[in-house]
């Protein structure tokens, strides 16, 4: 008998399949629309199953999360017919990977610990304003400018210090990013990715459930379950110390750790925008440069 938690897993890759599904236009794929209503957004099921030449009760085994160990070549034809690009058809496969296994329980949050160079490499980093981040976007350490470029995040005790808390809970943030609309739909694709993979593990799930019951926006992209979201190269911020700047982001995954990133921010020497970035560096008041205690999720 499969346990709970495969079950849980196969819902993760259902649910997956039936957003994708709701959200595909039966003219994207090239299917004629007859006359009358129809009740179903996106594609019925029948649709999808003919497309992907499965059956409409294995479909809808799929989606109930009953199924979870659909072929590599049932989930090619699935992705064929749902126009999935690249990341969204790799996701689908780990979806599918993560279902047919059976964990017997959920996997503890990976440690929040920067290790001591790390630090160093963000204060030689300076003014470019950097920081790491955990896979859950917690802030784990920063140098100066990396924390007072997202104005008021510093009024936060560190350790409620979350780069998506902030997007969508914080009331500078809307004010801060000139494409708050586009940065929070990067965000939610970002969390949806990993999330998907880890649905049980705690740091995700609690800072999710967080977000859901507080922010109406989060809750409404996370139904959708994009997980293709970019964000842009360049970022505009309306900052209340310096004023408005441009910068260039550039986020790096740091070997041998729990999926931890380097985010680093750069602009042209010279520019307006580096004679910013150099003030907001300047002006910033001193702070711890990371978390006080352990990692743990508020």
């Amino acid at each position: 008998m499969a346990s709970q938690s495969t079950y849980s897993e196969g819902a993760e890759l259902g649910r997956f399949l039936r957003a994708r599904r709701t959200q595909t236009s039966p003219e994207h794929v090239g299917l004629t629309v007859g006359a009358g209503i129809r009740r179903t957004p996106g594609l019925r099921r029948e649709e999808l199953a003919t497309l992907a030449g499965i059956s409409i009760d294995y479909c809808v085994r799929l989606e109930r999360g009953k199924e979870t160990r659909p072929s590599p070549a049932v989930l090619d034809s699935l992705a064929r017919a749902l126009h999935m690009d690249d990341q969204e058809h790799q996701h689908l496969r780990e979806l599918a990977a993560r279902a047919a296994r059976c964990v017997s329980e959920p996997p503890p949050a990976p440690s929040g610990t920067v290790r001591p160079h790390l630090k160093l490499v963000l204060e030689s980093l300076r003014p470019n304003p950097a920081y790491v981040i955990s896979r859950s976007m917690d802030m784990l350490a920063w140098n100066t400018g990396g924390l007072a470029l997202h104005a008021g995040l510093e009024d936060w005790p560190a350790k409620h210090r979350n780069l998506a808390r902030y997007l969508f809970l914080h009331p500078a943030a809307r004010d801060l990013f000139t494409d708050w609309d586009r940065q929070i739909t990067a965000c939610v694709a970002r969390l949806r990715a990993v999330a998907g993979t880890a649905p049980d593990a705690p740091d995700l799930t609690n800072l999710v459930g967080e977000l859901l019951l507080k922010s109406p926006d989060f809750a409404r992209l996370w139904e959708r379950y994009e997980v293709n979201g970019r964000k842009p190269a360049q970022k505009t911020f309306h900052h209340p110390r310096v004023g408005t700047l441009t910068l260039t982001s550039q986020s790096m995954q740091l070997e041998g750790t729990p999926g931890q990133r380097i985010g680093v921010y750069t602009a042209e020497p010279g520019t307006p925008d580096h004679d910013a970035m150099l003030l907001l560096d300047m002006t910033a008041p001193a702070a711890v440069l990371h978390r006080e205690v352990p990692h743990a999720s508020p």
